[in-house]
């Protein structure tokens, strides 16, 4: 918006906060323009990272199609609007902002202005956290309507859980379908759609409308809400004690979805939009692989190399063991009773008098304990999931998920598809429908029998082979039990044998 000189001069560098247009009609349009650089938008979407979380080094960020700066100075001079140019270089002498015009298909879009400066490990670790920051959101936006109902007056509601029980719930929750798309600068972004339902006391699992007085006013604000407000610091790792902090982009965008076939946004339409999804990857990144392992890692990560490889080397770095394993001789060994009975004793813990060498009701007070842990405990380094999934920059998560009543289940489809399998090849009338039902029979199909043929080798060859590969097994069993014994023998010590 073109200004005179003596306008521009008494505008200076303040923002709308502190000064506005002299001329009320044209304030409007002044806070618009002011506001336009600093946001932007995708379909009810939440953005990867903000620019100053994942790479808080990088004063000018990705390329875009247009890149604009983010500068509070007054960019207005001898009363036209001008770009500024003098934005400087970074540490390492490269341009700090991008002032070309890319075209779509443009190579560059989303490359780092500086491969030095960008951030790689938080961007990494943001896709591996992006999953639980979703989760989060969900939560806190499912509890800023819960107070909502609460100020309003809207009664809890009272439903029956599987044991038997009586619970009283929120009358709202929320249903999502969610998709994730990588962007060219290899972060993750959603689009989710969400639901807004009610509850049925009678029937838990039923979808039902919202109680009389929300609207869809109110589930874009819960959705705002949560958003701006979650956020979290990852755990901490050898290379950053303090951890890395999440939290979602700036670029959000909300519009509801009109299912009349009438309004800016369709049902038909998101249903496109989200099924070009399934076939999508890490492609747009320039990267394509299968799962890495130690042999071909080598051949896709590279520190000095592109944007995409320095993710995956990231990844690879951040995703290593960060405990050593302690040796077997330094393991404590648990002490073995001796079998038989004990003179008689009493329990210091419990008072049980017994004569046995433990005491059973202790023992099996610790048993109960150790079967209500579960079997296989969590990892002490969460960040062990970046190696599995290097060669998707960290993201592990599936590429389409919903929440388990905002749609038919997956299981639902499966028994569907297979029971049409099943009965495609019987003959159906002309008007009849497709045979399918929602779950499977318990019928057993037999396609064969088996009988009993007999036992050993069918010649003295397959003997001889047999017996011959066993004793060579036996012979390199033992010479290595020899060398291992001979090797802890003349070990110094203090020192940790190799492994034979």
């Amino acid at each position: 918006m073109a200004v005179i000189d003596t306008v521009n001069q008494a505008k200076g560098d303040q923002d709308p906060a502190t000064w506005m247009p002299p001329y009320s009609s044209a304030r409007c349009r002044y806070i618009d323009e002011w506001d336009h650089p600093k946001s932007a938008g995708v379909h009810t979407t939440s953005d990867g990272p903000a620019s100053e979380q994942v790479k808080p080094h990088v004063p000018g960020g990705s390329r875009s199609r247009q890149s604009r700066p983010q500068s509070k100075q007054s960019p207005y001079k001898d009363g036209l609007l001008r770009a500024r140019r003098d934005t400087g270089l970074c540490q390492h002498g490269r341009p700090a902002v991008c002032w070309a015009r890319h075209e779509p298909g443009d190579q560059v879009l989303g490359q780092p202005l500086c491969l030095d400066c960008y951030d790689h490990d938080h961007q990494v670790v943001w896709n591996l956290f992006s999953g639980e920051l979703w989760h989060r959101t969900k939560q806190a936006a499912e509890r800023w309507l819960a107070k909502l109902a609460r100020r309003r007056g809207i009664p809890r509601v009272e439903v029956v859980t599987a044991p038997g029980n009586t619970r009283k719930v929120p009358p709202v929750r929320l249903s999502h379908g969610k998709a994730a798309e990588f962007q060219a600068r290899g972060a993750v972004h959603f689009h989710a759609l969400v639901r807004l339902d009610g509850i049925d006391p009678t029937e838990p699992t039923a979808v039902v409308p919202p109680p009389p007085g929300f609207t869809v006013t109110d589930l874009e604000d819960a959705l705002r809400a949560a958003v701006a407000q979650v956020a979290f610091t990852t755990p901490g790792h050898p290379d950053r004690p303090e951890g890395w902090p999440i939290a979602w982009g700036e670029q959000v965008d909300i519009r509801p979805i009109s299912l009349t076939g009438r309004g800016e946004v369709t049902d038909s339409m998101v249903a496109g939009y989200l099924a070009k999804y399934a076939t999508k990857s890490t492609e747009v990144t320039g990267h394509r692989s299968v799962r890495l392992d130690a042999d071909s890692i080598g051949d896709y990560a590279d520190p000095d190399g592109d944007h995409a490889a320095r993710l995956i080397d990231a990844c690879w770095r951040l995703g290593r063991p960060t405990t050593t394993p302690r040796p077997l001789l330094d393991r404590p060994r648990d002490h073995r009773l001796r079998p038989g009975f004990v003179d008689r004793w009493e329990c210091p813990d419990c008072g049980t008098h017994t004569r046995y060498a433990t005491c059973p009701v202790c023992v099996a007070q610790r048993q109960a304990i150790l079967d209500a842990q579960p079997t296989k405990p969590a990892t002490a380094n969460p960040y062990a999931r970046l190696r599995r999934w290097a060669h998707m920059l960290g993201f592990g998560g599936h590429f389409l998920t919903k929440a388990r009543r905002y749609s038919v289940t997956f299981q639902l489809l499966r028994d569907t598809r297979v029971s049409f399998r099943r009965h495609e090849d019987q003959d159906q009338g002309a008007g009849e429908h497709i045979k399918a039902v929602d779950h499977l029979d318990d019928t057993t199909l037999i396609v064969g029998t088996l009988t009993f043929a007999g036992v050993g080798w069918h010649t003295t060859g397959d003997a001889l082979l047999a017996n011959t590969a066993a004793a060579l097994a036996r012979t390199r069993h033992a010479a290595g039990r020899e060398e291992l014994a001979h090797e802890l023998g003349t070990t110094p010590a203090g020192t940790v044998p190799a492994a034979a």
